[in-house]
């Protein structure tokens, strides 16, 4: 794409040349830009990022020819909102969450998690074999113990001071899939004791993030120091905060318009275009077919994936399957007719049962980009469970158990450049209780180099979790 091109010249001629004595803005490349050449008629969008008049430089070239670049108010409106923001402080925004006494959790390829917002973290593992009791292996990671001398006796408040130590100072952000985002930090600590640090407690920081099509998923648990954690929730009750709103990266536009005797484009980037067209044409074929591996690589290495313990993750995201009757909905579910989509990220996520996975990204200039995670084939799967647990379960209080969880394996995805061998994924069907009883949360993470685990949980697969057989093979409740 010519654009890099296009953004390269027009930084180089603000630096170069700018008439008038104008003041010129400051340009981040943190934000990306787009230049767009309107020619004399130019009406400016009235949604997005706002544009004045008066908000333009101009360009000479070294041809001399001659633009007007008016430039997008990255800055100002979103200032000016913080300025005049009067509602909550973060805190009491996320007080809701805390009096509910509610929970998320996070299943990996071995550890749960379970943060009780707060309350405590806890990371835990069970194993039962049959007939027997189940053993729990659990840490608590933080858990909070301050308390406000004022409130009721027994109350737990989050007296960490954040609201007032954050209006002081700068709002501290974190990089989230290549993007700097702010958050809301609330310490816990007085966690199990580590033996690696003489028995000191475990301590984590419980980062809150605005995203508004959240549900309080954890996003991602790192263990940043020996014993001590970061915790990313995504919430949407921070979005209502201009200081932590959810900022989507669109393509900010320049436009610039040709004065009087002056050509449309700049006659050299007329050329490079031409030149950068006639360069493609010969391997268009070729770069056709090698797009999902070298655009994979490409993006990964932008999008660095977070650190969750040992594992890499690589996205998590929330959506609503349509409100099809339950009954309709499990039928075309478990005859793969019915997909389930998630992801926030660049890539998202498409999980057909007894079908395939599927990781793609769509883009408007270049479409779609797939690649095809694992297929389904029953014989290896059943070859798999034979080696590996299709099933966990979970002894209720009366002494019956039931399934918590089924394990599916799709081997036969597209071959990696990494190992040379195709590529795989465990499918992990978990039941997530939830006010939308249509609502599935998706998420990946890859252990090892193109060997995947993906995550699926939804009320739904809470409805035909105990028709598991012994290969953890599912069908429409009797």
């Amino acid at each position: 794409s010519p654009a890099p091109a296009l953004l390269c010249w027009l930084l180089a001629a603000v630096a170069a040349v700018a008439e008038g004595g104008r003041a010129l803005p400051q340009l981040s490349d943190d934000i990306p830009f787009r230049v767009n050449w309107p020619g004399t008629e130019l009406s400016l969008p009235t949604t997005g990022v706002l544009y004045k008049e008066d908000n333009y430089i101009i360009m000479t070239t070294v041809d001399k020819e001659k633009y007007k670049c008016l430039l997008p108010l990255i800055a100002s409106g979103n200032e000016e909102e913080e300025k005049d923001y009067k509602g909550p402080t973060p805190g009491e925004l996320l007080e809701p969450l805390f009096k509910q006494s509610s929970c998320s959790y996070r299943i990996e390829s071995y550890w749960t998690y379970e943060v009780c917002h707060g309350k405590h973290i806890r990371q835990y593992h069970e194993e039962k074999e049959t007939g027997q009791k189940i053993n729990i292996q659990e840490y608590y990671l933080g858990n909070m113990i301050m308390k406000n001398p004022l409130s009721e006796p027994g109350s737990q408040e989050l007296s960490c001071g954040c609201d007032l130590f954050l209006s002081l100072t700068q709002i501290p952000t974190k990089n989230i899939e290549g993007q700097m985002t702010p958050y809301y930090p609330v310490e816990l600590g007085n966690g199990t004791p580590c033996s690696l640090r003489q028995n000191l407690p475990r301590s984590s920081t419980v980062m809150y993030i605005c995203h508004p099509e959240a549900k309080h998923e954890i996003l991602s648990v790192a263990e940043v120091t020996t014993c001590e954690y970061e915790v990313v929730i995504l919430t949407p009750l921070l979005c209502t905060h201009p200081k932590y709103r959810f900022r989507a990266s669109p393509v900010n536009d320049i436009f610039c318009q040709s004065l009087p005797g002056s050509p449309l484009k700049p006659h050299n980037l007329e050329q490079l275009e031409k030149q950068q067209e006639m360069l493609k044409m010969p391997f268009r074929r070729v770069k056709e077919e090698e797009m999902p591996s070298t655009k994979e690589e490409k993006f990964s290495s932008i999008h660095k994936p977070v650190a969750v313990g040992s594992h890499q993750l690589l996205t998590v995201g929330t959506t609503h399957i349509s409100k099809l009757t339950d009954e309709q909905l499990i039928k075309e579910f478990l005859s793969g007719s019915y997909c389930f989509h998630g992801g926030v990220g660049w890539w998202k996520y498409e999980f057909c049962y007894g079908k395939y996975v599927h990781q793609y990204h769509e883009d408007k200039e270049s479409g779609k980009t797939s690649v095809v995670v694992g297929t389904w084939s029953k014989e290896e799967h059943i070859e798999w469970s034979r080696k590996n647990a299709a099933r966990t379960f979970y002894l209720r209080e009366d002494g019956t158990q039931t399934v918590r969880m089924v394990s599916h394996f799709y081997g036969n995805g597209d071959v990696c450049d990494l190992t040379d061998k195709p590529r795989q994924v465990t499918v992990k069907l978990k039941c997530k209780e939830s006010e939308s009883p249509h609502a599935v949360t998706i998420y990946m993470l890859e252990p090892h180099s193109c060997q995947y685990i993906l995550g699926v949980e939804s009320p739904v697969i809470c409805k035909i979790l105990d028709t598991a057989d012994e290969y953890g093979l599912l069908s429409v409740p009797s």
